[in-house]
């Protein structure tokens, strides 16, 4: 993604994808300030997290009004010197948060035909803007029973696209919540347009202390910096088969979402940051924090005040 100018990126989560589809909330929980405060502390591009039922009906058709706003939003990012990346969190049939009615996709045909029919619309719209959009065809596979069936998804989908946009940017990420290890069980890259895709909160007992929503956290725990095992060498160990991979396919690498709970000192989660930050430094490995706004992750909460200047270093 280096290539492309995706280095330093924010999300834009709980706007359009994990929210109540309000037009309160889509008209309000991101305006044209964020995107300028966005792009004023140096970050080059945003992740924008959308849900299919934001622009595709249950029967497979289109919504207007959910396209407008996805134009609207490439637009406010453009405007303010921002590429993004549009990223599909929720399908039909299939959702990353085992609390959503989303199910069988894996095994339906017709569930995975209004997937590759939706990326096929979104190809038409969006795809010949290669200098400043990127697509990601799903967040987070879950399961590692899925990974056979999802190489095979996401190449007939990839193939599907290529036939309208044949060379916009595609990040494609594993099972296990786009696990870095877990990269190297994706397919060889359809073409050379093609990028991994990992996402890291680890150690999770770290990032996650206080959570109510995993039940492999205990929301009552807490872990200080110094006990975590967190450093520059455990980042370099939890992305060695994921670079590897990369290197081997020649394929670029990206981290679509990294972050810490608000539930975290601040001092704290600027340490975990500066650790992470060094190694995808390093390896040229473009990032997408978690996030932008609220979602118990968001660097804007007020108790990131005093160390918000140093944070943004590490971003």
């Amino acid at each position: 993604m280096y290539k492309r100018g995706f280095i330093k990126g924010i999300n834009l989560g709980g706007w359009m994808s994990q929210c109540d589809y309000s037009k309160e909330r889509l008209d309000g929980f991101i305006t044209e300030k964020d995107i300028e405060q966005i792009a004023a502390w140096g970050f080059d591009h945003v992740r924008l997290p959308f849900d299919y039922n934001i622009v595709q009906n249950s029967d497979g058709s289109f919504i207007e009004e959910g396209f407008r706003r996805l134009e609207e939003a490439v637009s406010l990012s453009k405007k303010h010197g921002l590429r993004i990346v549009l990223d599909l969190h929720k399908t039909a049939g299939f959702s990353f948060d085992h609390g959503e009615e989303e199910s069988g996709f894996f095994d339906s045909e017709e569930l995975q035909e209004k997937f590759y029919s939706l990326w096929e619309e979104m190809a038409s719209r969006f795809g010949n803007d290669t200098e400043n959009i990127v697509f990601e065809l799903l967040n987070e596979v879950t399961d590692e029973e899925f990974i056979g069936r999802w190489n095979k998804i996401a190449a007939k989908c990839i193939e599907r696209i290529r036939k309208i946009a044949p060379t916009v940017g595609i990040l494609l990420g594993s099972y296990h919540n786009n696990g870095a290890r877990e990269v190297a069980a994706l397919d060889v890259p359809f073409d050379e347009n093609l990028i991994y895709n990992f996402h890291c909160y680890d150690p999770l007992k770290f990032t996650h202390q206080g959570a109510t929503w995993t039940p492999v956290i205990d929301p009552d725990a807490r872990q200080p910096f110094e006990e975590s095992g967190v450093s520059e060498a455990y980042f370099e160990e939890l992305f060695s088969a994921a670079i590897a991979k990369a290197e081997k396919d020649g394929v670029t690498l990206y981290c679509g979402e990294y972050g810490v709970i608000d539930r975290v000192p601040a001092e704290d989660v600027v340490k975990w940051y500066a650790a992470i930050n060094a190694v995808l430094e390093k390896h040229k490995i473009g990032r997408s924090a978690w996030c932008y706004k609220e979602m118990d992750f968001g660097i804007t909460d007020a108790r990131l005040d005093g160390c918000r200047d140093e944070l943004l270093r590490y971003m």
